[in-house]
């Protein structure tokens, strides 16, 4: 609902439509979303379809030339829709575009402007070196904390939290590989984007905040098994054919491994209290989980 209302409240000169996909929900929002946002188009469907087959659901019913992937635990300012659209027709050559993502804590979400997981990157990420070596490149291939959040690059990789497309880049590539049920298709869908000779751009002009599934660090064992499997199914598709049976053995038996202690650490974790969107809002503007529902706004 806040995400719903951050949206209608944006403070923008272009027309745009919303489309919702509800998987399944077990809670009455479908009837209160209908009620309180009659203007919304709203697709329930019956089963968890996962995030690619809903995004692509949202997709198909679309008209605008821009189409924006927006998470529903997400809070946009009231200049973001304005901000990106305005980039996005000043650069022709870009595909694709996202803001500064903001989490409760008032910290960046550095899914946000991503390097693609190559397996030296990947190595690199998973074995602590990016953060004994924040500033050097080499070890920071991923995550790019060496790049300063606060200005505006060409990256590989956004997050499906919130990615601004191209009508004209989605007809070209297509829509979300449904193989990666949630993680993992907005990496392969970026993957594509470049592959097909567009650009892909951190614009930190604007900011939202993402809650990324609320109060709770534990997660379901379907959410920690779907991350990881996510990892085999892009190293697979994209670098498998690219690297010997040797490195492509440890890429594999490494996610095994990192599965193994995600799961550990996920039974040890306690239950943790985050700020509340608003708050989370005022610290971005200060500072500068797949959720079961997807929003769409196509401008």
């Amino acid at each position: 609902m806040d995400c719903l209302r951050s949206v209608y409240d944006s403070a923008t000169n272009y027309s745009y439509e919303i489309i919702l996909i509800d998987n399944n929900s077990n809670d009455d929002s479908v009837e209160k979303i209908s009620r309180e946002f009659p203007g919304v188009m709203l697709i329930a469907n019956n089963d968890n379809v996962g995030f690619a087959r809903a995004n692509n659901q949202g997709m198909e019913a679309s008209s605008g030339r821009y189409v924006l992937l927006l998470n529903s635990d997400t809070v946009v300012r009231k200049d973001t829709l304005e901000t990106m659209i305005s980039f996005m027709d000043s650069r022709p050559d870009v595909g694709a575009s996202g803001c500064k993502i903001i989490l409760p804590d008032g910290s960046l979400d550095k899914a946000c402007k991503r390097g693609f997981p190559t397996p030296s990157a990947s190595f690199y990420y998973a074995f602590g070196f990016s953060k004994l070596f924040p500033d050097r490149p080499r070890f920071n291939g991923y995550q790019l904390g060496y790049l300063d959040p606060d200005l505006d690059y060409p990256i590989d990789c956004l997050v499906g939290a919130f990615m601004l497309l191209r009508r004209e880049t989605i007809n070209q590539v297509g829509g979300l590989d449904e193989e990666f049920f949630m993680y993992g298709e907005d990496l392969d869908w970026c993957y594509r984007i470049k592959e097909a000779g567009w650009e892909i751009y951190y614009y930190p002009k604007t900011a939202i905040v993402h809650l990324k599934g609320g109060s709770a660090r534990r997660r379901p064992f379907k959410i920690v098994y779907e991350f990881h499997r996510a990892m085999i199914l892009f190293h697979r598709k994209h670098y498998s054919k690219k690297y010997n049976s040797m490195i492509n053995g440890t890429v594999y038996a490494g996610v095994g491994v990192k599965f193994a202690l995600s799961l550990l650490r996920n039974a040890l974790t306690s239950p943790k209290t985050v700020p509340s969107p608003a708050q989370s809002l005022n610290s971005a503007n200060e500072t500068g989980a797949r959720n079961e529902k997807n929003t769409e706004v196509n401008l």
